[in-house]
């Protein structure tokens, strides 16, 4: 789902924003946002940072493997591999050249509900990166043999990932499946091989027409540069590209789920046994919503977190565990819809499932019957506050992007980056307790574990 053409080149200067200290109650740290919109409907986010001579521009498009059509499935991560394929002006990987030349690095990758490219490069190159994605925006060359050639690569990718691998597509791609019943939420987001190999020339033209258009899209723009200029360069390049009528968005409702479900799965690579359980998140943006983020903070997050502490520390049955909300494919702020907060562990075969459900049922419903001391609830707090500021820090301006992106395309509204922390010091211990006694239910848990069949 993601591809990286990373290069040792100009863009080597570490960002510092010099954050993660902070305590709670006095960070004030503020991202800087100027948003507007073109005629043709393009949402533009410009984020100014002066502290290193680089920009990250970056486009996310509003089709990503969740919301992709029924009978298409695979078609956004194929069009995340179509859109490397050459323009009207730019061949056959000739975008990726024309980064690497100017001393840049970029990268693309297919999501739930978003497909992204960026580029981040030498502040002075901004112009040639804007040029360059509108050329692809403008008109991508879409031909029979550039399709036929990223199918066989799409069908390798997917043949690698989950058939020739051990533990393959678990837990990120089988848990949605398992715990969701909505067809957009639980079909297999790689994407079926046979629709793969399936797609014809026009259906492709027609996704891309569809989807890949102004008004479906979010261009962001962070780093060193000058806003005013950059508003014309945005409006020159990108100004002239016509709008598409966009189809009726996909209905992603998920049903309360009531009843506990339990599954297994052999995997005939996998030499030890691995368990994944999820719940299903609150709604995006709700005080639950944040108060699971911070459950997330204490209850996984880190070697102190609680299940981590009972799991490996004291019954040493697994050396790891991990997850989160979004996890695997993101974090708890770049998603659209439902999703699950899940974990999952690989451990040692003379451990059984049940002894590892036993103190995991433990550890979660101690959170759903006790409420935390003001001194937990400060210490979660500032765990999450570090975590975000590293989002915000990651990879050169690029973590800032992609939250502003998100926010824009989901909500309308990049400045939400500001009022973050506040949801989440708003959270009280009651709040934390009745949140996980709602969300942390036995009834709305899905259990998956694998079974190894590799010989040893």
């Amino acid at each position: 789902m993601k591809r990286r053409y990373l290069f040792p080149v100009l863009v080597t200067v570490a960002l510092s924003l010099v954050l993660a200290c902070s305590a709670p109650q006095t960070s004030s740290y503020r991202v800087p946002v100027e948003y507007f919109k073109l005629d043709n409907g393009l949402k533009v986010v410009l984020s100014t940072d002066p502290t290193a001579p680089i920009v990250t521009v970056a486009v996310y498009y509003n089709i990503g493997f969740r919301i992709e059509p029924q009978d298409r499935t695979g078609f956004a991560h194929l069009f995340e591999h179509m859109m490397f394929q050459g323009s009207q002006n730019l061949g056959k990987m000739e975008f990726i050249r024309l980064v690497q030349r100017n001393g840049g690095v970029l990268n693309g990758s297919t999501r739930f509900d978003f497909t992204n490219y960026f580029e981040i490069i030498p502040a002075h190159k901004l112009e040639t990166a804007l040029w360059a994605e509108a050329d692809r925006m403008r008109g991508l060359d879409i031909t029979q043999e550039n399709l036929t050639n990223q199918q066989g690569v799409v069908v390798n990718e997917i043949n690698q990932a989950l058939h020739n691998e051990p533990y393959g597509g678990f837990p990120w791609l089988d848990m949605p499946q398992y715990a969701n019943v909505n067809w957009y939420n639980a079909h297999n987001f790689y994407g079926d091989i046979d629709d793969v190999k399936a797609a014809n020339l026009q259906d492709v033209k027609d996704f891309f027409k569809t989807f890949y258009a102004p008004n479906n899209t979010v261009l962001v723009i962070t780093g060193d540069f000058v806003p005013s200029e950059a508003r014309v360069m945005v409006q020159k390049y990108f100004g002239d590209i016509p709008a598409v009528e966009q189809p009726k968005p996909a209905d992603l409702t998920e049903p309360r789920q009531e009843t506990e479900k339990i599954f297994s799965k052999d995997d005939r690579l996998a030499t030890k046994p691995a368990l994944a359980f999820a719940y299903h998140m609150p709604e995006r943006n709700t005080p639950q919503y944040y108060a699971m983020g911070l459950l997330d903070q204490l209850l996984l997050q880190g070697e102190d977190s609680r299940l981590f502490q009972a799991l490996a520390k004291k019954k040493g049955f697994t050396d790891s565990v991990s997850g989160g909300i979004n996890g695997l494919l993101g974090n708890m702020y770049n998603y659209n819809g439902p999703m699950l907060w899940f974990a999952s562990l690989i451990y040692d075969n003379n451990v059984s499932s049940d002894s590892i459900m036993a103190v995991i049922n433990e550890v979660i419903e101690e959170v759903r019957t006790t409420p935390v001391d003001q001194a937990t609830l400060d210490h979660i707090l500032t765990k999450l506050q570090s975590s975000l500021y590293s989002e915000i820090d990651s990879f050169f301006g690029f973590g800032r992007a992609d939250l502003l992106a998100c926010f824009a395309l989901f909500d309308d509204d990049p400045a939400r980056i500001n009022t973050l922390e506040d949801n989440f010091k708003a959270v009280t211990p009651q709040l934390l307790l009745e949140t996980a006694q709602e969300y942390l239910r036995p009834g709305n848990r899905t259990v998956l574990t694998i079974n190894p069949k590799a010989e040893m």
